[in-house]
């Protein structure tokens, strides 16, 4: 364990507090002109500006300086595990998060759908964002078709919209305990305007990894050449099982997940949280708010995750990303009828509309609690964040911090 994981997990204390933490997933922007105003600051927001002067406030780095972190280093740095020491690939996340059970030597991958045009460049990175029905129907087609490769088993789930899983079963460990190894690059370039790249081992026990994912590339395309626009898969996040120091048995929480993409339920599982059924279309905040309500009497920490506020930034989306935000504002109030002794609102990183990408850029950290100090910040935007009690914070202080405030850490020393 890392030091500070270490320390808190000697000074927790079992108390009757609850901890709300809010996740707005990419919540981070910029002005689309120079000293214009981000989707938070145009954003009408008089619950959060209500909040924000009763609050305290600052900036949050995920990862480091300059760093761009990805949704699953993210939310371990938010969850108090350095995302140094704590990798995991996003593949396995999605894989646990649809209830995959994964075994030892076995390979998890996340897939795009992808349109490619002529020469197999890449038009869209999403396919369109197509239907979870139209996913759902694509992997069917490709699971008929590739259902092994030389002897190899291959398993293909939706996750949703363009979203996949890909899972190679390993055929039993070598004598070192090794299966199939994770460690190869992307066949996802990140971007549009290039072929999609060839996964390259980068260590002799993945060598024949990447040789499973360009042939099932290759296949994939030929089943697909008929799909006027989901005819490609890129790849990205390949990780064997991962392992993790117990949530519960680091911070004396009983936790619980309410999030609809399968990915943060999967990061969720993976440190102990218990995730929570959520009723109506993805990422409904109405059955989020429901599946809150209902169980709050059960847990003392609750994390929720809000999606859209990330995928419009993704999509370049500037009005709807502030009209995402502002929808999350409607929903304050319900969440503020609890009572939470403790309640944080976050990022897991920034996704500026100007970039359609995760960026480097720090997110806004509100923690709202009876014990804290006089701050300066009026507003939850980035520009007022700088102005707050909390200054710039690395992400894995989150946690202690909320601890702290609800009264769950004892005296460290004498």
């Amino acid at each position: 364990m890392s030091d500070l994981i270490d320390t808190v997990r000697h000074i927790a204390k079992k108390t009757d507090s609850k901890i709300l933490m809010v996740v707005l997933d990419g919540v981070g922007g910029l002005p689309l002109t120079v000293n214009g105003e981000t989707e938070l600051a145009t954003a009408t927001t008089p619950n959060l500006d209500a909040l924000a002067r009763d609050s305290q406030l600052g900036q949050v780095e995920l990862v480091g300086a300059g760093i761009t972190p990805g949704s699953g280093p993210g939310h371990l740095s938010l969850f108090g595990y350095d995302p140094l020491k704590y990798v995991v690939g996003r593949g396995a996340l999605s894989a646990v998060g649809i209830g995959v059970r994964l075994r030892a030597g076995d390979v998890a991958v996340r897939g795009n759908f992808a349109s490619l045009g002529k020469n197999r460049i890449i038009v869209d990175r999403r396919a369109g964002r197509p239907s979870n029905e139209k996913n759902a129907e694509i992997v069917a087609r490709l699971r008929e078709a590739i259902p092994e490769i030389d002897g190899t088993p291959v398993e293909i789930y939706t996750e949703s919209e363009h979203r996949f899983v890909v899972v190679l079963r390993a055929q039993g460990v070598d004598e070192a305990g090794q299966g199939l190894g994770a460690n190869i690059s992307d066949v996802d370039p990140q971007v549009t305007g290039v072929p999609p790249h060839l996964a390259v081992a980068e260590d002799p026990t993945s060598v024949r990894t990447a040789e499973l994912v360009n042939t099932f590339v290759q296949r994939a395309e030929v089943v697909l050449a008929d799909e006027p626009q989901v005819n490609g898969v890129l790849f990205r996040g390949y990780s064997d099982v991962p392992h993790f120091p117990s949530f519960a048995d680091i911070y004396q929480l009983n936790a619980a997940c309410i999030a609809s993409y399968p990915m943060y339920k999967g990061l969720a599982s993976l440190v102990g949280m218990e995730v929570l059924p959520v009723e109506g279309e993805e990422d409904a905040l109405e059955g989020k708010v429901k599946a809150l309500t209902e169980n709050w009497a059960r847990y003392d920490f609750f994390y929720l995750h809000i999606k859209k506020t990330d995928s419009t930034g993704e999509d370049g989306d500037f009005a709807e990303k502030v009209h995402k935000i502002e929808l999350f504002d409607e929903l304050l109030p319900s969440l503020l009828a609890l009572q939470p002794d403790v309640l944080c609102i976050v990022g897991d990183h920034s996704t500026p509309s100007k970039l359609t990408s995760h960026s480097w850029h720090p997110v806004p950290l509100l923690i709202n609690s009876r014990y804290g100090r006089k701050d300066l910040a009026g507003r939850y935007t980035e520009e007022e964040a700088q102005k707050g009690s909390l200054g710039l914070r690395r992400g894995t202080d989150v946690m202690p911090l909320l601890m702290a405030n609800a009264l769950k850490l004892q005296k460290y020393g004498a």
